[in-house]
């Protein structure tokens, strides 16, 4: 099954509240299952320049001050994935932002109650992708 089409890669964060409660594992396995690949992964926390650059369309809204103060609160594992459009394979699974609101059968449907704490971040767009990846990933871009 040879394309000439090559693989999309988009980056996702397994927020600090999935590390607490223990979801890390299956999330991942729930990418793995749709059978998307992991190109690279690592487990850091997110420091305030960092969280300034990634959110950087947002550093000047009002949601944005508890936003960074919770995505700087503890470890997050971030991932490169890649597959056949993955962006948009990726958003499917992890659901709508606001996890009440999440369908039932997607990680935040599933497994968040929040808007703010809704366990992943991915990638929105291609352009966004190639964003975030060089943010986080500089070594692959």
């Amino acid at each position: 099954m040879s394309s000439s089409i090559p693989d999309e890669r988009t980056l996702v964060l397994i927020k600090p509240d999935a590390v607490r409660r223990g979801l890390v594992g299956e999330i991942i396995s729930r990418f793995e299952r749709k059978g998307l690949r992991i190109d690279a992964m690592v487990a850091r926390t997110m420091d305030v320049a960092l969280a300034d650059e990634h959110y950087a369309e947002h550093v000047e809204r009002p949601f944005y001050p508890p936003l960074k103060t919770f995505m700087t609160s503890g470890p997050l594992v971030a991932m490169v994935l890649s597959g056949d459009q993955v962006i948009e394979v990726v958003r499917g699974l992890i659901g709508a932002t606001d996890g009440r609101k999440a369908a039932a059968g997607t990680i935040r449907g599933d497994l968040s109650l929040s808007n703010r704490e809704n366990l992943v971040h991915a990638s929105d767009s291609t352009d966004s992708a190639k964003r975030e990846l060089a943010l986080w990933f500089p070594e692959l871009s």
